[in-house]
């Protein structure tokens, strides 16, 4: 069980935090761009502050969801945890493939387009991040309740 309390924890965190990055953040960006904020000094620094709060829960998490699928607790579906890796894989493909080149464009100066592009593949993310958060508190709820379906 404390395994399964530290990967809802570091779940439910990236998911709470991707969605205010979503609604709040990011549209935000578009305010700076326009104003001039989102020089590349910004963008930058908002990359590196950014990689320090997101770097430590993503990596509890994914090792968290490793251990789960190679070691289920008693009563748990192996494909809830299959599942749930799977869509981790898709966050970390999505952020690779979209989310970093976007910021990385971004930190050579603020391009409307690219910023459109950011914030509709950070859906993706968002979605997939609140699937596994209700995923990993089905999976704690099955845990507590002795693996009864």
């Amino acid at each position: 069980m404390p395994l399964l309390l530290v990967h809802l924890a570091a779940t439910l965190f990236m998911g709470g935090l991707i969605w205010f990055v979503q609604v709040v953040h990011y549209p935000l960006f578009a305010l700076a761009g326009a104003g001039g904020g989102a020089s590349p000094a910004y963008q930058a620094a908002h990359m590196q502050r950014t990689g320090l709060v997101v770097g430590p829960p993503m990596l509890v998490e994914a090792a968290t969801a490793l251990l789960l699928v190679a070691a289920p607790p008693e009563g748990i579906p192996r494909s809830w945890l299959w599942a749930g890796l799977f869509a981790l894989a898709l966050i970390w493909a999505v952020t690779a493939l979209a989310s970093v080149p976007a910021h990385e464009a971004l930190a050579r100066g603020f391009d409307a387009d690219v910023h459109r592009a950011l914030v509709r593949s950070n859906w993706a993310r968002t979605l997939l991040w609140t699937a596994r958060g209700a995923l990993a508190l089905a999976l704690v709820a099955r845990v507590a309740r002795g693996g009864a379906a």
